[in-house]
């Protein structure tokens, strides 16, 4: 029994709970160190987790197809999340379809190949898994603690901004594809009076 009451708290010392967003200054740090360091795939897969906003699973279940016209990058995309399999729609800026197109020239990815082809034999796509190796490796180059930032910080990031610009809850729920308006105000770690206050403000 004794040691029992002495062992810690798996948790002690750890940040649980939601992960936080990058900021700006952040992910201009990521993308410079991802630049010098010609890492393409990298490049293109961070632009694109930042501008979709997808869940892991869907960023790396995204096919060349599912972002691709022909030789040429979409403005915007959608496709079908796993988790709810309901649509979500995402915008891909000018600096992310450059990063993709040249991540696609690089590798010589056909239409029906997954985007991220894993390296691993067994596995046709990043895992998951891999998908949260590298975006640790992504903050710790960035010079940010590694273990307080995680998938779920990619896909908040925008999401986050566009909040704080706009305190435009409805167009958020949109973009992450949330089916109810408590997940996003849940999401973004808004207090609700001031979720209802804005959405009472906010005429549909």
């Amino acid at each position: 029994m004794e040691a029992s009451q002495h062992r810690e708290a798996w948790n002690k010392g750890k940040l649980v709970g939601q992960k936080p967003p990058l900021k700006p200054k952040d992910i201009w740090a990521i993308r410079i160190h991802l630049q010098n360091a010609h890492q393409v795939r990298d490049l293109a897969m961070f632009n694109l987790a930042i501008d979709s906003k997808l869940r892991g699973c869907d960023l790396v279940n995204l096919r060349v197809r599912d972002v691709t016209h022909g030789s040429q990058v979409l403005p915007r995309a959608m496709v079908i999340q796993r988790k709810t399999q309901r649509p979500v729609q995402f915008e891909l800026t000018e600096p992310t379809r450059m990063a993709v197109t040249a991540w696609l020239a690089k590798a010589n990815l056909k239409p029906e190949q997954y985007l991220f082809p894993s390296r691993v034999a067994r596995s046709p796509h990043v895992s998951t898994r891999q998908y949260a190796r590298i975006v640790h490796q992504w903050v710790a180059a960035a010079g940010l603690d590694s273990s307080a930032y995680g998938t779920h910080s990619m896909r908040r990031t925008k999401a986050t901004l566009i909040y704080k610009r706009t305190k435009n809850l409805r167009a958020v729920q949109l973009l992450l594809g949330h089916t109810k308006l408590e997940s996003t105000v849940r999401y973004l770690g808004i207090e609700v009076d001031d979720a209802l206050e804005i959405s009472e403000q906010t005429e549909i």
